[in-house]
């Protein structure tokens, strides 16, 4: 039988596939080993392979795709309803093989390897940047005990050090200056990492067009153009802004029934790195911009009428949509104004 469908659920070291025909009749389903899976589809004829998206499934996409077929990737929660029932891995197989096949399911695009190496670099950077928090909520809290206060910001944690290391300073006893100096000394060796990295994210976003283009927003800076450009691949998949911003999980989630229309508050779908740096960006410009005569009378009357932090989210939501459109349609930036008019055409 002409095998046209085949569904690749994806392991460690034992894979499953499934074959269908083009009547998506089931043709196979069996067990693969991590080092026949290429073998096997060397010998198959070109066709349709899908796969559900996760860490290692861009890899195999690209490998069986230079073997001539054609690769999709599915978001596993589009998966999961074509499972009939229970839970192994010959049916999440078949529900792969039958999913790939719907004319509306949605795909996820293919990551290059260079795509995979810069979103690398970000997640590195946002690992260290959480652990030197640990280690300094762990510094400010072990000094607390012992009655020495710091502020809140990072910026206040080298008052904390330096005290650790004044040996005249006799408020810390000699086992906790021991334990406290090693903290003190991976806070500052994650710092020079951070900005090791920090500083190679900004030399590539000077060189890269599209990065550049994006620093120019007001609320996004090298990171999140960095983000912007290893995280979203195609942003010509989006149909329009909205269903970007609805990606990144900043618009309302809709429970609507019967003729009436429910919005609740914003979904938080999608890359949570990402929309964390656009409301944090967008904050930034709330708070350059508030009181002032100069700001977008759109933005200065939302933030009369509605709580700080909603403005935030709306901003960011806007801002997210000013991306999709400098992405896709290309040009510069031309202000909140500008740029609302543009989003709306």
């Amino acid at each position: 039988m002409q095998i046209a469908t085949i569904g690749l659920d994806l392991a460690k070291n034992i894979f499953q596939v499934h074959g269908a025909d083009a009547d998506g009749a089931p043709v196979f389903n069996r067990k693969l080993r991590r080092a026949e899976v290429l073998r096997f589809f060397e010998k198959q004829p070109p066709c349709l392979v899908g796969l559900e998206a996760c860490g290692g499934s861009h890899y195999w996409a690209r490998e069986i795709a230079a073997l001539g077929h054609e690769v999709r990737l599915i978001p596993p929660a589009y998966v999961k309803p074509f499972v009939k029932r229970g839970k192994t891995d010959a049916a999440d197989a078949e529900a792969i093989s039958e999913a790939v096949t719907r004319k509306t399911m949605r795909f996820v695009p293919v990551k290059t390897a260079e795509q995979q190496a810069a979103a690398m670099v970000l997640k590195t950077r946002g690992l260290l940047v959480r652990q030197r928090t640990q280690l300094i909520n762990a510094l400010r809290a072990h000094l607390s005990e012992l009655g020495i206060i710091a502020g809140i910001s990072s910026a206040k944690v080298a008052g904390l050090i330096d005290i650790v290391r004044d040996e005249n300073d006799h408020r810390l006893p000699g086992a906790a200056r021991l334990a406290m100096s090693l903290v003190a000394d991976q806070i500052e060796a994650l710092a020079t990492q951070i900005g090791e990295i920090e500083r190679e994210i900004v030399q590539e976003a000077k060189r890269d067009e599209d990065m550049r283009r994006l620093a120019t927003i007001p609320g996004v800076g090298a990171i999140t153009a960095a983000s912007i450009k290893a995280l979203v691949p195609d942003p010509a998949a989006f149909k329009s802004c909205r269903h970007f911003a609805a990606w990144l999980g900043l618009t309302p989630k809709s429970h609507s029934s019967g003729g009436k229309e429910r919005l609740g508050a914003i979904s938080k779908m999608g890359n949570r790195e990402l929309r964390t740096l656009l409301v944090l960006g967008a904050t930034s410009v709330l708070r350059r911009i508030r009181g002032n005569d100069k700001a977008p009378g759109w933005l200065g009357a939302l933030l009369s009428r509605r709580p700080y932090k909603i403005v935030a989210i709306a901003l960011a939501n806007k801002i997210a949509r000013i991306i999709w459109v400098l992405l896709t349609r290309g040009g510069i930036y031309r202000g909140l104004e500008a740029a609302k008019s543009a989003v709306s055409a």
